[in-house]
């Protein structure tokens, strides 16, 4: 069984990461400390976007992929492009024989096949999505 991996926008590193990186770039695009070797503004602004890349290409690490935040979630399970939801948007979902339908309030239907995804995931991407869209409503 394949395994589902979720990323969680609130840690704390990976906001740390983010907040680093932007401070590399600015640093290194600006010059705030002159160095007596003049390429190392550059190299540190390359190290800056080295790390923007490492933050955004995480997604892409993964072939099941579910990030989110509380406002919404990217789902990209057994395919090379995700969906994006907002968890207001969500009017109801459905569990059924490896298959997730996720209803939007305008009636549209998103569906997940879940073949050869591990139960535990399947479960747990279905909580997270029941967990937020409850949270809005209330």
């Amino acid at each position: 069984m394949k395994k589902i991996h979720f990323d969680n926008m609130r840690s704390w590193v990976w906001i740390s990461v983010l907040i680093l990186s932007l401070v590399f770039i600015l640093a290194g695009t600006f010059e705030l400390i002159q160095f007596e070797n003049p390429k190392l503004n550059n190299r540190i602004s390359a190290f800056g976007f080295l790390l923007q890349v490492i933050f955004y290409g995480r997604m892409f690490l993964h072939k099941n992929y579910v990030q989110w935040n509380k406002l919404g979630t990217v789902i990209r399970i057994n395919s090379w492009k995700g969906k994006s939801l907002s968890f207001n948007q969500i009017k109801k979902t459905e569990l059924n024989e490896k298959e997730l339908i996720i209803t939007k309030k305008n009636n549209s239907k998103i569906t997940f096949n879940l073949n050869e995804i591990a139960e535990s995931d399947i479960q747990k991407l279905n909580e997270i999505i029941v967990k937020n869209t409850i949270a809005n409503t209330v």
